[in-house]
């Protein structure tokens, strides 16, 4: 008892392990809340309202990462706490103004019945209200992180998971229409961005008011951390896109029913990468960031977080790829075997992402925007090339899904061996 005792003690000693677990076991109730939710959402809804569901994601989740033009990121970033500030207050700056923009688009699309194919005209208002939500969840994600407080953030994700999924369920028994899923999904961010705030104990003291220093403060952070807006906001806006695309071309292609079965799929297959992806990547971008300023071995740092994540990865995404359709009809009913056909192929593509979330934190620290910016420009214009081939040439979905994803795969490798050679030079 002794030893194993021991063991323990110096694996908890152990900060980033001990923060990862903390983070996880937060994600994983979380996860297990959607998982316990979802037979019973499937069955109520069924794929033409989650398609549309679905669709309406997609749109909100290409405009999300640009909400602050990914200013709140680099919260972590510096060593005065007053300069972090200073960047939450220029987001949610950035975050009023995108607002107002998104008003002015949707208001100009609905004149012009842009969305009218697509039956979402209604519930394009929700949109920025989604940007603000979205915006206040990114800055007290990245205050969290950058004060560590990973318990109460695990405690919001499973408060948020129980909010928002007892509410699907509980509208699913009284109304089952497509309109309430979408309503209840477009305060995602903002419900677990409040749940957050009220959990931190050093809570985030945003200071709004309009003078020249402030004025002079914000404008000095905008200047300092501008290669987020200038590289990393639109490397996210593109990678938004490429996530997103393949639902709009379901829908254009195939239909609503097509992008039921997509959206359960990316869902399902969505697990992982949150329950420990994003656990690492948040306990794992502070520590990269306090070994740049302290002049440590980032290379072996990078290549340990990923190969720790392969060798998780490849159990959950392993079973999926050989028994993906059996496996899904067998949890979510009859008919959703075509659902984890598509999950088959993804988890190809959705392993190398899983793995790749170490490369990709490190990137910031590493001054390697630009590179992340190129790169998701190529990944973009070959991904979509690839699906719209599946699409015209072989007239398939599943072929669609099928090049989209061994493509993904390819680039995410890429990717990883790009960045550890950027954090070999760094080292030397």
């Amino acid at each position: 008892m002794r030893v194993i005792k021991n063991i323990k003690n110096k694996i908890f000693k152990k900060t980033m392990f001990r923060n990862i677990v903390i983070l996880a076991s937060g994600t994983m109730f979380a996860q297990a809340i959607i998982f316990a939710t979802m037979p019973l959402i499937t069955r109520l809804f069924g794929p033409e309202a989650i398609g549309q569901l679905g669709t309406f994601t997609a749109i909100a989740e290409i405009i999300i990462p640009i909400a602050a033009l990914t200013y709140p990121i680099a919260i972590v970033l510096p060593k005065r706490e007053t300069e972090a500030l200073d960047i939450a207050n220029l987001s949610v700056f950035i975050s009023l103004i995108m607002s107002v923009i998104s008003i002015v688009l949707i208001s100009i699309l609905k004149i012009f019945d842009a969305f009218e194919d697509i039956n979402l005209t209604l519930y394009l208002i929700l949109i920025p209200l989604v940007i603000l939500g979205a915006a206040c969840l990114q800055i007290i994600e990245q205050w969290m992180i950058r004060n560590k407080e990973f318990s109460l953030s695990a405690k919001a994700a499973v408060y948020h998971s129980i909010l928002m999924n007892g509410g699907k369920v509980g509208l699913g028994f009284i109304n089952p229409i497509a309109g309430g899923l979408i309503t209840i999904q477009s305060a995602n961010s903002g419900s677990k961005a409040l749940i957050m705030y009220l959990l931190s104990k050093k809570k985030i003291k945003f200071n709004l008011r309009i003078n020249s220093e402030n004025a002079k403060n914000i404008l000095n952070v905008a200047k300092q951390h501008n290669d987020f807006p200038k590289y990393r906001s639109p490397q996210m806006l593109l990678n938004a896109m490429s996530q997103s695309i393949p639902v709009l071309l379901l829908m254009s292609f195939v239909g609503p029913v097509a992008v039921g079965y997509y959206t359960i799929a990316r869902t399902a297959l969505n697990a992982p990468i949150q329950l420990l992806g994003k656990s690492i990547g948040d306990v794992f971008y502070p520590r990269i960031t306090e070994a740049y300023h302290k002049g440590e071995d980032m290379y072996g740092l990078i290549k340990k977080a990923t190969l720790v994540l392969a060798v998780i990865g490849l159990v959950p995404f392993g079973i999926i790829i050989f028994f993906g359709p059996a496996i899904f009809e067998l949890v979510f009913g009859e008919g959703w075997n075509v659902a984890g056909t598509y999950a088959s192929w993804l988890s190809l593509w959705l392993f190398f992402l899983f793995i790749n979330n170490p490369a990709v934190r490190s990137l910031p620290v590493l001054k390697a925007q630009k590179f992340h910016l190129n790169f998701t420009i190529i990944s973009l214009i070959t991904r979509i090339s690839g699906m719209l081939i599946g699409f015209l040439l072989f007239n398939n979905e599943i072929v669609a899904i099928a090049i989209f994803s061994i493509t993904g795969a390819v680039l995410n490798i890429f990717l990883i061996i790009v960045t550890l050679n950027i954090s070999r030079k760094s080292r030397s």
